[in-house]
């Protein structure tokens, strides 16, 4: 499809000028059934090219273990992009921020706990090393030197803003080179003379990221690159949102304003995001510059295309400015996606969790409560349960570690929530186990994996509760049950009644559809917090009053023709079990 070059400040195409137009959209965040459609939409809105990162973390779940089938087909999706005449750029990280667990790193290496993150360590680069062979083996027939559209390549991701391992950068390297790969490379950092420094290599292309402003943003890069191409490596469209915040919104304007400005400096540039789509699951990241942020499900990200895949005013405006710019885009064929309110649903049947326990999970003799990673769990929840003997002083429980969420049951009956991001409201909640001669406590926790940080120096972020003590004195002796809650089909359920129920429990119903399925939005009004399950497929968190999501996106391709099964895992209390499905989103 071309092979990309660049002489002093202008990039060529198979030798002739050209523009590096693109708009991310990642694969594993877009169900399969509608990559066409997005990729379709980025190129009649007069997009030349897609970027995207590749997700580690689910690729290899397990150390040793790939997983490429599905959603997670790099290269068939790599093979959409050119069918559509998209060149594309590969970002394999390995850390890929993204607002994505872990950043995408997979959370079996924080059992390696001497081992240092990306940096040049022996032990860490044998780690990488097997999942680029898998990754980069997939994708090599897709390179530009082949006939494909892969003409860039990026090394690392915004490494400035982390660190400044030159020999670490150049081993990424020695490991695209021994997998064939020959596009042409390129790192991306903030535009600050630190971040730049510690983030890029002098013999490969550097490109700047940022959101605003470019002219005054590649002032820095003009005066330490003045012989490169300008180029914008995530112009930021838009902004995700945090659980307890409010929805980010941008006016159209300003970003057409930001491509005139490309436009006059010459400049490259690639939209982040161009189409956001969906922390399905519990896949989303968290931030924390002192207190820890978790992500919500939706990555709307207010990008031109929005979650499910619908033209915005902002799309439009930038196929207007484009094409002013750049010429004539392709006609507009690309239809929105159907949407139906399906009404409300009474879910009928549930499931105590304390109950299936052993429906769920088969549980694991500790000494001390571990770390979900330490019992090869990824995401998901963790319980943990043990007797306490007496006697006990009236001394306050204590945990040296609580990440994130935890629930605390004693001889069943609830006395706590403990939010990681709410010190003041640990203290608040207090729990105490007096206990006589001869009596015994039965402490239960329930702890949620809300999301490993995917920024900033406190990436070493393990899951669940440790160091658990009354006063100063630690108790030994629990059970785990690992809850990735990937299975429910061993769940017994009994029926429900509409009304209020404590939790935690699963709640099930279905849901008819006649004809074929549409797009739809789910509402779970009187719900806490927990996430949905549709047909098998999670699609995602819920968390009420927090907000500023209110509805989970369900795309029509996980819904079926006749009966959908329905489930909801509500972990503290729902003021009934009805939920209703709309045909337009609430994100706040």
């Amino acid at each position: 499809m071309g092979i990309l070059t660049y002489k002093g400040t202008q990039f060529y195409l198979d030798g002739e000028p050209f523009v590096v137009i693109s708009g991310t959209m990642h694969y594993f965040r877009i169900p399969r059934e509608y990559w066409h459609d997005r990729l379709l939409k980025l190129r009649e809105c007069g997009f030349n090219t897609v970027e995207t990162y590749t997700c580690w973390n689910l690729h290899e779940r397990r150390e040793g273990e790939f997983d490429f089938s599905g959603n997670l087909d790099i290269a068939a999706y790599i093979a959409e992009a050119a069918k559509v005449g998209l060149h594309v750029i590969l970002r394999p990280g390995p850390y890929i921020c993204a607002e994505w667990e872990f950043g995408g790193l997979p959370s079996w290496l924080l059992n390696y706990e001497n081992m240092p993150l990306r940096c040049y360590d022996e032990q860490f680069l044998s780690k990488l090393r097997p999942y680029y062979n898998e990754l980069l083996g997939r994708v090599r027939p897709y390179l530009a030197s082949k006939g494909g559209p892969i003409f860039m390549l990026q090394i690392e991701n915004e490494y400035g803003s982390y660190g400044d391992d030159k020999d670490y950068l150049r081993a990424i390297v020695d490991l695209y080179k021994e997998n064939g790969m020959d596009c042409l490379f390129f790192t991306s950092d903030g535009p600050s003379y630190t971040m730049l420094s510690g983030g890029t290599l002098p013999e490969y292309l550097a490109v700047a990221n940022f959101g605003s402003a470019p002219k005054n943003q590649m002032a820095i890069m003009t005066e330490l690159y003045p012989d490169r191409p300008l180029m914008c490596g995530e112009f930021w469209s838009g902004w995700f949102d945090h659980w307890h915040e409010e929805h980010h919104v941008r006016p159209a304007d300003e970003i057409v304003q930001c491509v005139r400005e490309f436009a006059e400096l010459g400049a490259s540039f690639n939209f982040y995001m161009f189409h956001g789509g969906t922390n399905f699951g519990f896949t989303n990241g968290a931030n924390h510059p002192g207190t820890y942020q978790p992500t919500i499900t939706s990555y709307d990200y207010n990008a031109p295309l929005s979650e499910a895949g619908d033209r915005t005013e902002t799309y439009y405006r930038l196929r207007e400015i484009l094409e002013e710019r750049y010429g004539k885009a392709p006609a507009l064929t690309a239809k929105e996606t159907e949407k139906a309110a399906y009404g409300r649903l009474t879910l009928t049947e549930k499931a105590m969790l304390f109950d299936n326990l052993d429906n769920l999970s088969t549980p694991k003799k500790v000494v001390e409560p571990k770390y979900m990673e330490e019992i090869g769990q990824d995401f998901g929840y963790v319980f943990y349960r043990t007797e306490i003997p007496g006697p006990k002083n009236d001394w306050d429980m204590a945990a040296a570690v609580v990440h994130d969420r935890a629930q605390i049951w004693v001889n069943g009956e609830k006395k706590a929530t403990w939010e990681r991001w709410d010190k003041e409201g640990i203290g608040k909640q207090p729990v105490k186990m007096p206990l006589k001669v001869g009596e015994t406590g039965k402490l239960e926790i329930l702890v949620e994996n809300m999301g490993r940080v995917n920024y900033g120096p406190k990436l070493r972020d393990r899951k669940g509760i440790h160091g658990v003590r009354f006063g100063g004195q630690h108790h030994f002796g629990w059970q785990m049950y690992p809850l990735p809650m990937t299975d429910l089909s061993r769940l017994a359920y009994t029926p429900a009644a509409n009304e209020a129920i404590e939790g935690p429990l699963f709640l099930r119903g279905s849901l008819t559809i006649e004809g074929a399925p549409k797009d739809t939005f789910l509402r779970l009004d009187g719900f806490t917090k927990g996430f949905v399950m549709v047909n098998g497929i999670n699609i995602g968190r819920y968390f009420n009053p927090a907000g500023p999501q209110k509805t989970l996106y369900v795309p029509a391709p996980f819904l079926r023709e006749g009966e959908n099964e329905i489930v909801v895992f509500e972990s503290d209390a729902t003021a009934g079990t009805t939920v209703e499905f709309f045909a337009e989103p609430d994100l706040g």
